[in-house]
């Protein structure tokens, strides 16, 4: 990432108010929160159908019409198949039409470091879920 740059924006007092109570009740800076937003919202403008959502996991991108983008990344990767049909079975797979799996698709080419991170954060999850089922059997069996 690139180092901050100083700039200076005039704000309408309704919108600096609503930041700033936003960024109140979430805990963060006001410019933390106006950052976030801004390259959201600039995610949002080149990526249509994209959108970011909050969870147990913190903000993350999703299509507007179904799962978080990394979801589909990480599906991706168990499907076979030349482009086209891989898109095809992934819409079949998350009942979406194949241009919503190419938005995913080019999000996450646009931002593959932060899918990848979360495609790794979930693998990691999903290892451990499996290592405490079979210490659970192993416990159960004795």
């Amino acid at each position: 990432m690139q180092p901050s740059r100083a700039t200076s924006y005039r704000l309408d007092a309704a919108v600096k108010s609503r930041l700033e109570s936003h960024a109140a009740a979430e805990g963060i800076t006001e410019r933390a929160l106006l950052e976030r937003l801004v390259s959201e919202g600039l995610d949002t403008i080149c990526h249509p159908g994209i959108v970011y959502r909050d969870g147990p996991t913190g903000r993350r991108a999703a299509l507007a019409v179904g799962p978080d983008v990394w979801e589909v990344i990480s599906a991706l990767r168990y499907t076979t198949g030349n482009d086209e049909e891989r898109v095809a079975a992934l819409a079949e797979q998350f009942g979406l039409h194949p241009r919503h799996i190419r938005s995913a698709i080019d999000f996450a080419a646009a931002h593959r470091e932060d899918i990848d991170t979360q495609v790794a954060a979930n693998d990691a999850a999903a290892e451990e879920a499996r290592r405490r089922v079979e210490q659970r059997s192993d416990l159960m069996a004795s």
